[in-house]
């Protein structure tokens, strides 16, 4: 297996079929699993704009929750890198999304909004480069055709 190749898979299991499959838009529910072997199962649904259940997980948020994760992820290392050291990392992140007239939609901008606590109070000035610097490697920024803008906050840690 090569280093610069990972693969991914999982399964997606539609749970939704209330006894006449899809044979009328209003009588299906969305209801889906998201089966990852060893991990438990994600229960997944539509936005309930959509017709979806609000108790579970729906796509637009994952992406959104993708988004933040991989940033978060990726900002932690580069801070080990900088030799900065994070204490506490909190994101609030938006999402765009908007619908067009013949029924599609697309993700419009995404915003990480990041607040930071680091150890060293010397190193706040180092935040808006920590988070460029992640930008430009998180894998999932990286994939995606919008941008992802960010408004990072940062404080030091009381002595």
């Amino acid at each position: 297996m090569s280093l610069a190749e990972h693969h991914y898979s999982l399964t997606v299991r539609w749970t939704g079929n209330l006894g006449e499959g899809t044979s009328s838009y209003r009588g299906y529910a969305r209801d889906h699993d998201v089966e990852i072997p060893g991990l438990p199962v994600l229960k997944g649904s539509s936005d309930p704009t959509f017709h979806g259940d609000r108790s579970r997980y729906n796509p637009e948020q994952l992406l959104l929750a993708a988004l933040s994760q991989c940033h978060m992820l990726s900002f932690l290392h580069v801070a080990v890198k900088h030799g900065v050291v994070v204490t506490d990392y909190v994101d609030n992140a938006q999402g765009l999304m908007r619908l067009n007239r013949d029924g599609s939609g697309q993700f419009e901008s995404v915003t990480l909004k990041p607040q930071v606590t680091v150890a060293d109070p010397g190193h706040v000035s180092l935040m808006a480069q920590l988070h460029h610097e992640a930008n430009a490697v998180c894998f999932i920024a990286r994939s995606v055709n919008f941008p992802v803008l960010h408004e990072p906050s940062t404080t030091a840690a009381a002595a």
